[in-house]
Parts: C-alpha cells; sequence; structure tokens
C-alpha cells in the first residue's frame, strides 16, 4: 500500500512538495534533492509528518 509522503525544504522548512512511498519496502524517511522555490537553488528535502 502506497502512503503519501510530504516533503519540506531543510534550509527554509517550507513544505514544497507531495509523493507517494510504499511503507513496506521503504522504512525510513524519504530524503531528495529538489529545486526550493523558496529558496530559489535545489536543496534537500525531507519526509515530514
Amino acid at each position: 500500500m502506497r502512503d503519501l509522503a510530504i516533503l519540506a525544504c531543510q534550509e527554509c522548512k517550507r513544505r514544497n512538495y507531495t509523493t507517494t512511498r510504499n511503507k513496506k519496502t521503504v522504512t525510513e524517511r524519504l530524503e531528495k534533492v529538489k529545486f526550493c522555490p523558496f529558496c530559489r537553488k535545489p536543496t534537500t528535502h525531507k519526509e515530514t509528518k
């Protein structure tokens, strides 16, 4: 079953992106480098609650 994951920028702490993940195969929190429109540069985004 796939769950919704909200990704937040690590620099400005804003929640910018949503994605899905499989809870059974991916047990740790997601971490991706994505473009932050508020910082105006690619930054690390981590999954938040």
